[in-house]
């Protein structure tokens, strides 16, 4: 079972214009309403791959009881936790001319002790039960910056392998637990490390306590440090879409991969083949089945191994 952790849960409201053209007025065309937030997403095309998939983290209010009630419809399994206040509604305005996506992003519900305390628990239960736990997303106020160390150290001992999707100093602060995947983006992982060659900002952060670095450069494809060595993989086309959702694809085939053993060099063609998949489809969580089954098992995405990786 593969177990994803929201913290920040999300009710996604996305827009679709035909173009964004600021200090004007829009007619929207299709708006759609649905439970988001990075674990979630993940979630959503895991059991998409028929992998078994738990949602797990943190909801609250009216906004927490649209979110699973569209969680149910959806057939998605959770055992999210309730929390006192309202979970946010993220906006997400998307340009049907040219794909370009415009996101909004509300801070969440604070998060008194009470409430992280009863999660925890409940955390160490699911992590027990769990082959592979994704931690994914940004921290709502409320929560120290370290709290995905100690969820990572839970994980652990509880022997499962990790898969951590965060930022800043979130990001930072987990490096010490040793997570076996991080997965920035490469705009994090140059803003926490300074460095602006992403496969060397990669390799720092190994070396700061991450067990495999996949950082995700948009239509330049994955850089990875991993245990076995640096891989380049470069995406199959320069596809036109909503972009969104690409990263929450990658992790999931990360989590899909690293359950069922795939090596490093058919994990990450399998990674890279459904984030180009996910850009063609209209909403995060989504992804297109065609498209992934012909980039994955086509010529049409490489894996490249310039050189071996620092021991480790």
């Amino acid at each position: 079972m593969i177990l994803t952790v929201t913290l920040n849960a999300a009710l996604d409201v996305t827009y679709f214009v035909d173009e964004v053209t600021p200090h004007a007025s829009h007619r929207v065309t299709q708006p759609v309403e649905r439970a988001g937030g990075k674990g979630i997403n993940v979630a959503r095309v895991l059991a998409a791959l028929r992998h078994p998939v738990l949602a797990t983290g943190l909801v609250g209010g009216t906004t927490g009881r649209i979110l699973r009630e569209d969680l149910r419809a959806s057939g998605l399994k959770d055992a999210l936790v309730p929390v006192r206040g309202e979970s946010r509604k993220t906006i997400t305005v998307v340009s049907e001319r040219n794909g370009d996506a415009t996101v909004f992003n509300p801070p969440g519900p604070h998060v008194d002790p009470q409430s992280w305390r009863a999660f925890t628990r409940r955390f160490a239960e699911l992590a027990a039960r769990a082959d592979v736990v994704v931690l994914a997303g940004s921290l709502p106020p409320g929560l120290p910056c370290d709290s995905y160390a100690g969820l990572l150290a839970t994980a652990r001992d509880a022997g499962a392998v990790t898969v951590l999707d965060t930022s800043g100093a979130a990001l930072l602060a987990a490096l010490d637990a040793g997570p076996d995947v991080i997965k920035p983006n490469a705009a994090e992982i140059r803003e926490v490390t300074g460095r602006s060659d992403v496969a060397d900002a990669a390799a720092e952060l190994q070396a700061r306590g991450a067990r495999t670095v996949v950082a995700s450069d948009g239509p330049q494809g994955l850089h990875a440090v991993t245990p076995e060595g640096r891989y380049r993989t470069l995406p199959p086309a320069q596809l036109r879409g909503n972009p969104t959702g690409a990263g929450d694809a990658c992790v999931a085939a990360l989590a899909a991969g690293l359950a069922t053993g795939l090596p490093w060099p058919d994990l990450l063609r399998d990674a890279v083949a459904l984030s180009a998949a996910a850009v063609s489809a209209p909403l995060a969580g989504d992804f297109r089945r065609d498209l992934y089954d012909q980039f994955r098992t086509t010529a049409t995405v490489s894996v490249e191994r310039p050189h071996a990786a620092d021991s480790h």
